[in-house]
């Protein structure tokens, strides 16, 4: 057991020498533990929930993305809060200021994410334990009508707490605060949330009243300020990356070398011809690079959805509960890469403090693509000024709980090799295999295409070189992936074809377009969807957008362009009758039915 702030090394994910029993759990959480499926701890669960229940000592944890840092936090929080409830007396239970929990999460979906699986575990105890997530997007009049109720615990991104305990109704009250958690340290650092962080620290109670709980999948030395400012004396759990990292044996890596214009080439390819099996995650590295694809992919008949930070939360929720449910098979994910900090010997190309400050997505994007307002092609009239307000509490790459990933494709090499691990580690999770694919663009192809050039892909060389050398540390190897370069040149000229007409004004079109749309859904997600599940139809994320030139000939694939396997098994099929007018019928083979009231055959009289 690790004291003192020892390290702990770790083999295995489940420590089957205990199970949930032995902690001495009240029986409403215990019921609601089991109903979730859990058995036996995972070994962070295992370390963590003893020593905050029994010694009442900080903690702060680092282990894998799905090791099961959630629940390690929950459990002791939710079973100390029922025993406070138990026994504090009733004057203190009629306290006004009643908030005993906070959560804090770097992202909004991260924050549903949390709440979802605290509702789980306080389904039979909700009487005493009420929770809030607010930075849920609901109006200001029903938010704070929900305060008011004094939930017992409440999640939120740093920044959405800081605003409201700033604010002159003080609808929050930290003095009866007995915990706070912060989970994700490592990214609420990075997405510059330490000025919200300082400020919550004000509002809080003496630290020998309050708990604290530090969760992340790194540490580095920035938490040591926090460890400072929020903890007393905490158990140190650092669990073995060496041993963590044989799950993702299961996991294998294949990168391709390409020109800019080949990627989205390979992406036809393999989509229309199902070279993937199972649902695929596709990261781009900013928005209009993700409607320039799903646009391309539209013109050959491939379905795919969007995801990224100006979309309604409730969309983005949706969208990914109905991935997670297999209504969608392609998801196309603009990345926050640019929220990573590392270090470069470059000063150049490092990404300045501000920008991190500011989480402004448009870093990613230098041409000013993602500026709608801009004036369109061929000095043509500006298009009507459409305010975007994109959230900058959004994240994808991490801390979204994707489920049942075949295959993570980097269309986009990510910005910096931290980033790669965590876009990667969306598949293979929960002992399953899975696949991770990478587009390079080589320096000397860069900026070749203009219309398809993106300008992260300048440092991909470099970045590819650091993510190599990283994953080489941990045993890990990134393969070339293999394939006759003969094969896809057939398709070539119809990929020309179907992306001239994906202009820059078609995809700033369909980009407001979805965003017309996702607003329209967002608010029946809102009112109706629970009540009328029929309308499931009309809030399908995955509607084509439309270039002004649509090709419906390009959603076919010619027999002579497939490989030879293919056309063999194609040429098995035996065709029943094709009729050539409704109503005919078969007169058998090499006959023509006469037609009725018609004196000749004209068929018989061609010659």
């Amino acid at each position: 057991m690790s004291k003192g702030g020892k390290e702990l090394a770790a083999e295995v994910y489940i420590d089957d020498s205990v199970n949930f029993e032995s902690f001495q759990l009240d029986s409403r959480l215990l019921q609601a533990v089991k109903g979730a499926g859990f058995t036996h701890p995972t070994l962070i669960q295992s370390h963590t929930i003893p020593l905050a229940l029994q010694q009442k000592r900080d903690i702060i944890a680092k282990a894998a993305t799905g090791s099961g840092k959630t629940l390690s936090y929950l459990v002791p929080v939710i079973q100390t809060i029922l025993d406070y409830k138990k026994n504090e007396s009733e004057t203190d239970f009629n306290s006004e200021s009643n908030t005993l929990g906070i959560i804090l999460v770097p992202t909004r979906e991260l924050a549903q994410q949390v709440f979802n699986v605290l509702e789980k575990m306080i389904l039979y105890c909700s009487k005493d334990i009420r929770a809030l997530n607010v930075s849920a997007e609901l109006p200001s009049s029903v938010m704070n009508a929900l305060l008011l109720e004094n939930p017992e615990i409440i999640i939120a991104t740093p920044g959405k707490l800081t605003s409201l305990l700033d604010t002159k109704i003080n609808s929050v009250s930290l003095d009866n605060l007995k915990f706070l958690v912060i989970d994700e340290v490592d990214l609420v650092l990075t997405f510059g949330y330490q000025d919200d962080l300082n400020k919550i620290a004000e509002y809080l109670p003496l630290k020998k009243n309050l708990q604290t709980f530090l969760m992340s999948a790194t540490l580095n030395d920035d938490i040591q300020d926090l460890k400072q400012k929020f903890c007393r004396s905490p158990a140190i759990l650092k669990f073995n990356d060496e041993e963590i990292n044989k799950d993702q044996t299961k996991l294998i890596q294949y990168y391709v070398k390409t020109s800019e214009f080949d990627k989205f080439l390979l992406c036809y390819v393999i989509f229309k011809l199902n070279l993937i099996k199972g649902k695929t995650l596709i990261f781009v590295n900013n928005i209009d690079r993700g409607y320039r694809l799903k646009l391309v992919l539209e013109q050959f008949g491939i379905k795919s959805c969007i995801l990224n930070s100006e979309l309604p939360s409730n969309s983005r929720q949706h969208i990914v509960d109905q991935f997670n449910k297999n209504l969608y098979h392609l998801l196309i994910a603009t990345d926050d890469s640019e929220y990573f900090q590392e270090e470069d010997e470059d000063a150049t190309t490092q990404h300045s403090e501000k920008k991190v400050q500011e989480v402004d997505e448009s870093a990613l994007d230098n041409n000013n693509n993602d500026n709608i307002n801009n004036s369109t092609e061929g000095g043509k009239k500006k298009s009507k000024s459409v305010e975007i307000k994109k959230d900058k509490e959004y994240g994808v790459s991490r801390g979204v709980d994707f489920k049942n990933v075949a295959c993570v494709l980097n269309f986009d090499l990510p910005t910096t090799a931290k980033s790669y691990v965590h876009r990667i580690g969306r598949t293979a999770r929960a002992g399953r295999t899975g696949t991770a694919i990478s587009f390079v663009v080589p320096l000397k192809e860069f900026g070749k295409h203009k219309p398809s050039s993106c300008s992260t892909a300048k440092r991909d060389e470099k970045i590819f070189s650091r993510i190599v050398k990283q994953q080489g540390k941990l045993g890990l190897e990134l393969q070339p992936y293999s394939f006759d370069p003969k094969q896809i040149e057939g398709f070539r000229y119809r990929l020309e074809d179907g992306f001239r007409a994906v202009t820059q004004v078609a995809v700033r079109e369909a980009r407001i377009k979805e965003l017309r749309q996702e607003l329209l859904t967002s608010e029946k997600l809102k009112r109706h969807f629970e009540e009328n599940p029929k309308e499931l139809q009309t809030l399908r994320h995955d509607k084509e957008l439309h270039p002004a030139r649509v090709q419906e000939h390009l959603k076919r694939i010619p027999e002579y362009l497939l490989p030879e396997a293919a056309r063999k098994q194609i040429s098995k099929k035996k065709l029943g009758f094709i009729p050539f007018r409704k109503g005919a019928k078969k007169g058998g083979k090499g006959k023509v039915t006469k037609r009725k009231n018609a004196k000749t055959d004209p068929l018989k009289n061609f010659k």
